[in-house]
């Protein structure tokens, strides 16, 4: 691609020079010279032809001099590189020059290898900084691109605090932050028959835009198999078939899945590979659930997945969580743990679903609030007033 230069000069047989040494370049279509008399010639130039990239100025010129026109070059293109030929070398107008904004200054009569070499290295900084601008746009709409994409993976799951029109004694709350525009951690509810609610929280390996493009495949699947198959520990086996196959990206992800009656309050879950989630009562008191040893979905072929079940109280609040709540950290690298989460959940204890989720999301920034999140977080709370 053909650079251009403009060069601002009255003197006639300065052009009939430059363009004497520079006739190869010119032949070859490596370099485009434009020439004007003056710094108001110049700035119409610069007009008609925005893609100019360095200027040659002299300064004592007609109508409008060289430093007079080093004024409007930033307002013409911030990327317009100058360089001063000049026969006045003083420090004065050498300083007076680059305070406006000149790259370099160069003194008459001309050395046209030193001028060559002044040339090339101006053209490279003005590469450089055009690369840069480049980046700067393309990291702009990568950044416009995710957020685009963070909030179709918040779109895609369902409501944080539903209504169940038929099931008005279910309270249940979900909350997903991700670490970054996009992540990997999940939550998902969907009524399976009558009395049946299908819950599901997850996490993937990894974080980013492959994370969050797992997460959307190994929901899509949970949700497929558990609405035709009503073994959790079935479902989850099945999942993780479908998920091992040809994963040459070694990825994996952690998922609980329950099956809850929302009229009896017992729930048959299976564990893969998450964090156990738990069972508060009404006094405060923690139980954890039991961990079945199943291992993550799309880890291990062929991989048993047991289940389990349990019976919620008609109190009993039900919550499930990603480790972005344990392995969170504050500024002096201490983890806020499994201790952390069972005083944030006994000390603030409500009997309110949202409050416990809300209250927990408070305790953990808290603890975090010197270091920043680093690890996506969502949590999943039930309760089944009956």
């Amino acid at each position: 691609m053909s650079v251009q230069i403009l060069v601002v000069d009255d003197e006639e047989d300065f052009e009939v020079l430059i363009r004497q040494k520079f006739r190869r370049a010119i032949r070859q279509g490596d370099m485009t010279f434009r020439f004007a008399r003056n710094g108001a010639e110049a700035l119409v130039v610069l007009h008609e032809q925005p893609n100019v990239d360095l200027v040659l100025t002299d300064i004592n010129m007609p109508v409008m001099d060289g430093l007079t026109l080093l004024k409007h070059l930033s307002q013409v293109n911030p990327w317009l590189r100058s360089v001063v030929v000049s026969a006045y070398g003083d420090m004065a107008n050498i300083r007076t020059a680059m305070n406006r904004g000149a790259f370099d200054f160069v003194t008459k009569p001309i050395d046209f290898n030193d001028l060559q070499v002044t040339i090339e290295k101006t053209l490279l900084q003005v590469e450089e900084r055009k690369r840069a601008d480049r980046q700067r746009r393309e990291l702009g709409a990568i950044e416009r691109d995710l957020s685009v994409a963070g909030q179709l993976q918040q779109d895609i799951l369902p409501e944080a605090s539903p209504q169940f029109d038929d099931w008005p004694q279910v309270k249940l709350r979900a909350f997903l932050k991700p670490a970054r525009l996009v992540g990997g951690d999940f939550y998902d509810y969907f009524q399976l028959d009558d009395e049946h609610l299908g819950m599901v929280i997850g996490d993937v390996s990894g974080k980013g835009i492959a994370a969050a493009f797992f997460m959307a495949v190994a929901r899509t699947m949970i949700r497929s198999i558990a609405l035709t198959n009503s073994d959790p520990g079935v479902c989850l086996k099945n999942v993780n078939e479908i998920l091992t196959r040809g994963n040459d990206s070694a990825m994996f992800v952690t998922v609980f899945y329950g099956r809850v009656n929302v009229k009896t309050g017992l729930m048959h879950y299976c564990n893969g590979g998450h964090p156990s989630p738990l069972v508060i009562g009404r006094d405060g008191e923690v139980r954890s659930l039991s961990s079945d040893g199943n291992p993550a979905l799309g880890f291990i072929e062929d991989a048993e997945y047991r289940g389990d079940s349990l019976s919620l109280g008609v109190e009993d609040q039900f919550l499930a969580y990603t480790d972005g709540i344990t392995e969170a950290f504050d500024g002096e690298d201490k983890m806020f743990g499994y201790d952390g989460l069972l005083r944030a959940v006994r000390d603030r204890h409500t009997s309110s679903v949202d409050e416990l989720c809300n209250n927990l999301v408070m305790a953990v920034d808290e603890f975090q609030s010197t270091n920043g999140q680093t690890d996506d977080i969502a949590l999943l709370a039930l309760q089944c007033a009956r």
